[in-house]
């Protein structure tokens, strides 16, 4: 896997109380963006190329990199209105050079290996394969159910769950397969696309019990600012 889609295009709309004019993306901790640990971290996961899916504020960001990752490979695409996340990995995925493409949702941090959740989307000739965080105890999010094979057979809501299977928010997407859908220009990826096909497409997920946190909502913003650079320094030191 060399080339990742992030979207990071969101307004923010949570953490407005905290970053009341800053991309989410582009929330500080411990003094640099939350966007740069996530680069520097798929880089050493062998990510080469980049597109970033932009929107809010989107100069910022492009500022950002422009200073800060003179020598990275990557293009921009810019929503000129919002399109929700289908819409968004749509337009960024028209910009791919490959046939699968990694996407990853700029405001989480979800330290899995690529390498063996490519090979089973490959194995598998997946449409799509969602890397899946086992979680204990949690509101938070909803649940993804697996079939024996690993086919995708539901989306629970969101509830209290003892334990469970959440979408991290990181997809390896067959890129022709999926520009091949008739699909509109403005869509939520989660409900129109996976929730839609789930049982009808080839989505598989793939679970990895490594480290994760969504800065989305301000406590686990702040919970990030105490956890993240400690977990980076850990890999640093592997």
């Amino acid at each position: 896997m060399q080339e990742a889609i992030i979207l990071a295009g969101g307004l923010g709309t949570r953490l407005k109380s905290v970053l009341p004019d800053t991309p989410k993306c582009m929330a500080p901790i411990a003094g640099k963006p939350f966007l740069d640990y996530l680069i520097r971290s798929l880089q050493k996961k062998g990510i080469e190329k980049f597109i970033f899916s932009l929107g809010y504020k989107y100069e910022i960001i492009v500022e950002y990199l422009e200073k800060e990752f003179p020598n990275l490979n990557y293009k921009s695409s810019i929503e000129e209105t919002p399109l929700g996340t289908g819409g968004a990995i749509k337009l960024a995925a028209s910009l791919g050079e490959g046939k699968t493409l990694m996407v990853a949702n700029g405001d989480t941090f979800f330290d899995i290996n690529p390498g063996p959740i490519e090979a089973f989307h490959h194995m598998c000739g997946a449409h799509c394969t969602l890397a899946l965080k086992p979680m204990v105890n949690f509101d938070r999010y909803g649940v993804v159910e697996l079939n024996k094979d690993y086919s995708i057979s539901a989306f629970k809501e969101k509830k209290f769950y003892e334990s469970g299977l959440i979408n991290g928010g990181i997809y390896f997407l067959n890129k022709g397969k999926f520009l091949d859908e008739d699909l509109p220009d403005q869509f939520s990826f989660e409900k129109d696309y996976l929730e839609k096909f789930a049982g009808q497409r080839r989505i598989f997920g793939v679970a990895q019990d490594v480290y994760f946190i969504d800065i989305g909502i301000p406590e686990d913003y702040i919970k990030a600012q105490q956890e993240l650079p400690l977990q980076i320094q850990t890999n640093q030191s592997k």
